[in-house]
């Protein structure tokens, strides 16, 4: 087949080198022209897991990889903190992994062709433009969160040496510190309420350094049971275009890829991807719920069953997560 590829982020560059030498003919198209182009969200990441998305790509994860965390310090609204044990969160060039899965594949920068000149061009366009969403139907319930995000340089030594983060009032986002190596961290934060700017803001004025990059753009929490249709004629959805985001955590890399591997697993038959989107990410609906609830304040005991439900999944999934799950930092975090 003739495949166009519409965005060249973590699903669509991962999928151009996935797609190299498969019998299929991908062409990638990226908004951005060469010189812009770049990584829009947190460079951080489950260490494990990419090693085997870079094992199947050809590629080595180690010659990425900036910082392997060993602890989280997570401090809450009202003062009191504790720390979460990793095994595996870590962070990485992002920028760097995107480019090199897309080299060696034929990838067109600048505005691309209109949607009906591709269809006729090409077998299959797939929709890897993730929260704009840009080839498929617009989604009827969308729900997002704003987020601001900046990488800094310190001179003068790291804030903290591993990762940070503070969770908002009533679980409508929060701010995050991830370090990358010994001069630079990327931090940023997202919130429901809007209150994102002020807390970035609040910790540069506190602890200072140098803003390098600074990027805005809203994340899709809203999950792929609300993002339907994931196929329209001859366009498919990739990764958070379908809305493939972990919604407590706002982690959107490994879904993106897992998603990636489940439309090669069915590129030919496009209700067999539909029903694979639908299992995989079937628990993916009860965090967005729980999340959901938390920011509208509207939490009740009848919730409690789908608290539970991730509870267990991160536990039994802990070396996908990065981290020791406990119950008791879950119920911290849940009672923001």
């Amino acid at each position: 087949m003739r495949i166009a590829v519409m965005g060249m982020g973590v699903a669509g560059s991962y999928l151009m080198s996935r797609l190299a030498g498969s019998g299929h003919e991908a062409v990638g198209y990226e908004l951005s022209s060469r010189e812009r182009h770049d990584s829009i969200c947190a460079w951080g990441t489950i260490r494990p897991v990419l090693e085997e998305f870079c094992r199947r790509a050809g590629r080595n994860f180690g010659d990425y990889l900036i910082h392997d965390g060993k602890s989280m310090r997570v401090r809450m609204s009202g003062g009191a903190g504790f720390e979460i044990r990793l095994k595996g969160l870590c962070t990485y060039d992002k920028l760097a992994l995107i480019k090199d899965f897309m080299s060696g594949g034929d990838v067109r920068y600048g505005r691309p062709p209109p949607l009906p000149d591709l269809e006729a061009e090409y077998d299959m366009v797939v929709d890897c433009t993730g929260f704009n969403r840009a080839y498929l139907p617009k989604i009827k319930e969308d729900f997002f969160l704003p987020t601001y995000e900046y990488k800094v340089e310190y001179d003068g030594g790291l804030p903290y040496d591993d990762f940070y983060i503070e969770p908002f009032e009533g679980m409508s986002g929060y701010f995050w510190y991830f370090p990358l190596g010994e001069r630079w961290a990327h931090i940023g934060a997202g919130d429901y309420r809007k209150n994102h700017v002020r807390a970035t803001k609040a910790f540069l004025e506190k602890h200072g350094g140098r803003v390098v990059a600074t990027k805005g753009r809203p994340i899709r929490l809203a999950t792929p049971d609300r993002c339907k249709p994931y196929h329209s004629g001859k366009v498919v959805g990739v990764g958070e275009s379908i809305g493939t985001v972990y919604a407590l955590l706002g982690e959107g890399i490994i879904p993106s890829m897992q998603c990636a591997e489940l439309f090669l697993d069915n590129m030919r038959d496009m209700r067999a991807y539909g029903r694979a989107v639908e299992e995989h990410y079937a628990v993916y609906a009860k965090v967005f719920k729980f999340v959901q609830s938390k920011i509208r304040g509207n939490f009740a005991l009848g919730s409690l069953p789908d608290f539970l439900s991730i509870f267990r999944y991160m536990k039994r999934n802990e070396d996908r997560f990065g981290m020791h799950v406990r119950m008791a930092d879950l119920i911290k975090v849940a009672r923001a």
